[in-house]
């Protein structure tokens, strides 16, 4: 078991201020903020798909569109020699209502490049439209896929970010809880796992993350579970108490769940995010089921920062790389 805080070492470290503060300013302008209205979320999608196709690396790969039942999907590949035997699933965020595999392939790329295996990336049904169980049955069905195209589950590598880490962690455990062998390892990068949102990082990262907000959060949920149309104006103001659903339930809130027999993992959190305590809550958890686990905490680092063309986000991938590595 680790715990490791990543202190900068950046050159430019001592602009990640400033620079958080662009982001934020950027995502302002893209984001649906707290917006229930689908209209709004759409505006989102659109501006993520945008986002990914200025963003995916433009050399060193190749990408294989396919359709498994009905879901598109996309092998993402080093256009060099690479390793067969193994492959990576990956699980995008995008708070359940976002994501596309044009956004997806922003870190499906980095992947494929920085382990030099072949990546299966997916577009899940996204909510409102498709709330709960749509996203997890989707997971399954590409999990079926790869078992039947031939990769056997300690083949397998499952990775995912945000609620793309919700989704891995639930896959593994729908997987377990049928009887199924679990995949060799699983990667969470900023991983949402609790939707009760009881963390102490709602409050002492709220001015700090210039991505994430308690708000964003508490309307991707409600879309989540498909209560939009039901509370649509109590969602807007916000009026809605968890005791009207419970947000407890190990199927929206992995980290209530029990692990006992999980596969080794590791997570990846920046100090900056609202969602930090949903890291160290799931890492406490681990432990405590005996799972072998790593937690590395990167300073100055945002939700999913993984994704940007900095040298901390290319250290979590070499992280990403040499634990996978470690599994064979």
């Amino acid at each position: 078991m680790r715990l490791i805080k990543l202190a900068n070492q950046d050159n430019n470290d001592n602009q990640m201020t400033p620079l958080m503060k662009a982001i934020k300013s950027i995502h302002s302008v893209s984001a649906s903020g707290d917006s229930i209205l689908l209209e709004d979320i759409k505006k989102q999608r659109a501006s993520q798909d945008l986002f990914g196709s200025l963003s995916t690396p433009a050399i060193s790969i190749d990408t294989d569109p396919l359709t498994v039942k009905g879901i598109p999907c996309e092998w993402v590949k080093p256009n060099h020699k690479h390793d067969r035997r193994h492959v990576i699933m990956y699980c995008h965020g995008g708070g359940y209502t976002c994501g596309s595999l044009k956004y997806a392939r922003v870190l499906a790329s980095k992947l494929a490049l920085h382990s030099g295996m072949a990546v299966m990336s997916f577009e899940y049904r996204l909510a409102p439209e498709n709330p709960y169980p749509s996203a997890l049955e989707d997971a399954q069905t590409i999990w079926n896929y790869l078992m039947q195209y031939g990769f056997g589950a300690r083949e397998v590598v499952l990775v995912g970010d945000s609620a793309g880490g919700n989704l891995a962690l639930e896959l593994a455990l729908k997987l377990k809880a049928q009887g199924r062998l679990l995949p060799k390892g699983i990667v969470l990068m900023s991983p949402w796992t609790d939707m009760t949102m009881s963390g102490d990082s709602y409050k002492t990262c709220k001015d700090a993350d210039p991505v994430l907000s308690k708000e964003y959060i508490r309307t991707a949920r409600y879309s989540f579970v498909g209560l939009n149309d039901k509370f649509n104006e109590e969602i807007k103001d916000f009026k809605i108490s968890d005791s009207d659903f419970n947000f407890a339930d190990p199927k929206y809130s992995p980290v209530f769940a029990e692990f006992d027999e999980f596969p080794p993992c590791l997570i990846q959190v920046g100090s900056n995010e609202v969602l930090k305590s949903d890291s160290y809550n799931l890492y406490d958890k681990l432990i405590r089921d005996n799972v072998t686990v790593t937690l590395e905490e990167y300073e100055d680092a945002w939700h999913v920062f993984q994704m940007m063309p900095f040298k901390k986000a290319a250290r979590a991938m070499e992280s990403v790389s040499k634990f996978i590595e470690e599994l064979y």
